[in-house]
């Protein structure tokens, strides 16, 4: 591809979407910045425009840049020597690229040198880098750190660390410690205000640190001496130019192996403190972290796109028995639902975005004036739909980049196996996905309740009564089935009111919801454009036999059963 942008229409299809005009609507608040800032849009039609040339612009930089650089920063990585971390010659090339042309603070308002984006153009932006190279792109995603900055920190704090990070430096967020990894309630970063000198100091040691020498950290720490449970975690904002943090070590992973994962020593590190003492984790984390899991879903469908086209342009090269493999069944069918997954992930990936958009702008409106009654509905609307896609999307949207990573190398064979080829990359490229940032698992347990509280199935509903074209009338009754089925469990499992019951099956309840929702997206895409078609009738059949697999498993599934499962 010579533009990650232009060569992937699906991606101008979801800019494009109805609701983009409310979310601009919202973030220009009524093109105010156009008398300020030359480079400010004057309408609606001017705004999309700038979108897309900027996309435009990273998807020239990902084909031209990032892509070339890929295996040579895979191969070479970055290397730590006393304290500091030097990326790979390759990495330090994207970043000055991404620099040069202004991609950094993208979502951050005109007034800090940012470029005023939504969240979904950036997210687009995302996907790409990462289908590029999913390891730089967790170094460039990592901007979005200061939208948690810009949502909690101070103005003064804003002034000086927004402008920044426009200007390219690097953000990292430091949670995890060698005890305290999905519990992070277990963080024992020690905090101590001095009154004398009328800072923090930080202590202590952070591991597997994304970028982990990053500019600007954020920095969960125990803020409150004798606690020991989230109650007592403040956030902070380290700044590297004061000192104190050193790099012990970068991890050697499998994987996304440009992206330095560092383990971190605090001695005595300055810090000031971001927002209010014991919000660290109840507050600021959870909303850090569903910001990071929205980079991860773009990260995993940009390696699901990436591994359904190098799986495609080899089965068409590849001959064997006379003929290109393509041609043979059990190719073209591994193809055609490697092409819906990467379909599905998207139009989850931008449903979430979109989401999200609408209720950010609307509590960032919330800070300058009183909202009006429909608006705050809107937003309370927004953010628990946000709220409930985010943890589904993450966890659907990366095992399928598992499971697309997995089937290029398949279709590979032998030489799959090989570093000659790329799938081999994004195949430990993609593990690490459905990992970090909350395992799927974990966004089980976030998703679940939106399952028994009628979150998703309200949102189904509003799906189901969209006017489809009379050509999609069969694949709308069959999710209608599905829906069915998937009320059925639901009720099954949750009249026991056993919650042991409940988390045993409560995957399959959210699996089985997902399959219902990720299809009525694609429906709604093919609905637009003809070009989704194919990936809808194949996803929905493929949802459909998922759904009747779970639904015959939990209907014949009793409360004893439970039992087998319980190692000894």
């Amino acid at each position: 591809m010579d533009n990650f942008y232009i060569d992937n229409p699906s991606l101008k299809h979801h800019l494009n979407h109805p609701l983009m005009k409310r979310i601009v609507e919202l973030k220009e608040r009524n093109y105010a910045d156009k008398d300020k800032f030359d480079y400010a849009p004057v309408d609606f039609e001017d705004t999309m425009d700038s979108y897309e040339k900027v996309l435009e612009i990273v998807g020239e930089i990902c084909a031209n840049t990032i892509a070339p650089n890929a295996e040579g920063v895979d191969h070479d990585g970055p290397t730590v020597k006393s304290g500091r971390v030097t990326y790979a010659t390759g990495t330090q090339e994207n970043l000055d690229a991404v620099r040069k042309a202004g991609l950094m603070g993208i979502t951050m308002p005109r007034r800090y040198n940012g470029l005023n984006f939504p969240i979904t153009p950036y997210v687009m932006a995302a996907e790409m880098v990462s289908d590029a190279d999913a390891g730089f792109g967790n170094i460039w995603a990592l901007q979005d750190c200061a939208e948690t900055l810009y949502e909690f920190g101070n103005e003064e704090q804003h002034a000086r660390y927004i402008p920044r990070v426009a200007a390219g430096e690097t953000m990292s967020m430091d949670l995890t410690e060698p005890d305290a990894g999905s519990d992070l309630q277990a963080v024992m970063l020690k905090a101590t205000y001095s009154e004398k000198d009328d800072c923090w100091y930080l202590n202590g040691v952070k591991r597997f640190i994304t970028n982990g020498d990053a500019d600007i950290h954020l920095v969960l720490a125990r803020s409150e001496e004798g606690t020991r449970d989230g109650r007592g975690l403040s956030m902070f904002i380290y700044d590297k130019r004061n000192g104190g943090v050193n790099v012990r070590r970068i991890e050697n992973k499998m994987g996304i192996k440009g992206s330095p994962t560092c383990e971190l020593v605090y001695k005595n590190a300055k810090a000031e403190l971001c927002g209010d003492r014991k919000l660290g984790l109840i507050k600021y984390v959870m909303a850090l972290m569903n910001g990071a899991r929205l980079g991860i879903m773009a990260q995993a469908t940009g390696i699901s796109e990436a591994a359904y086209r190098e799986g495609y342009a080899y089965a068409q090269e590849r001959k064997q028995f006379g003929k290109a493999i393509i041609e043979f069944p059990a190719v073209y069918e591994m193809l055609a639902l490697m092409r819906a997954k990467a379909d599905a992930s998207r139009s989850m990936l931008y449903e979430t975005s979109r989401f999200v958009d609408v209720y950010k702008a609307l509590e960032d409106i919330s800070r300058e004036r009183k909202l009006e009654p429909e608006e705050r509905q809107e937003m309370k609307k927004y953010s628990k739909l946000a709220d409930a896609f985010t943890p589904m999307g993450k966890g659907m949207t990366t095992e399928y980049a598992n499971q697309n990573a997995y089937d290029a190398i398949q279709i590979h064979g032998g030489s799959g196996f090989m570093k000659d080829y790329t799938c081999e990359r994004l195949y430990r490229d993609a593990r690490i996905t459905n990992i970090y940032e909350g395992t799927t698992q974990l966004q089980v347990v976030a998703a679940i309740r939106h399952v028994t509280t009628g979150t998703y199935i309200g949102q189904i509903r509003e799906y189901e009564a969209i006017e489809y074209k009379p050509e999609l009338e069969d694949l709308k009754q069959k999710l209608i089935g599905m829906t069915a089925k998937h009320e059925e469990i639901v009720a099954k499992v949750t009249e026991l009111k056993d919650q042991e019951y409940l988390d045993f099956h409560a995957r399959r309840l959210v699996e089985s919801t997902a399959h219902c929702v990720l299809g009525y997206l694609l429906l709604q895409d093919a609905n637009k454009n003809e070009n989704f078609r194919r990936s809808a009738e194949v996803y929905v059949s493929y949802g459909q036999a998922e759904v009747n697999k779970m639904h015959s498993y939990v209907m014949n599934f009793d409360r004893e059963d439970l039992g087998y499962f319980k190692i000894q």
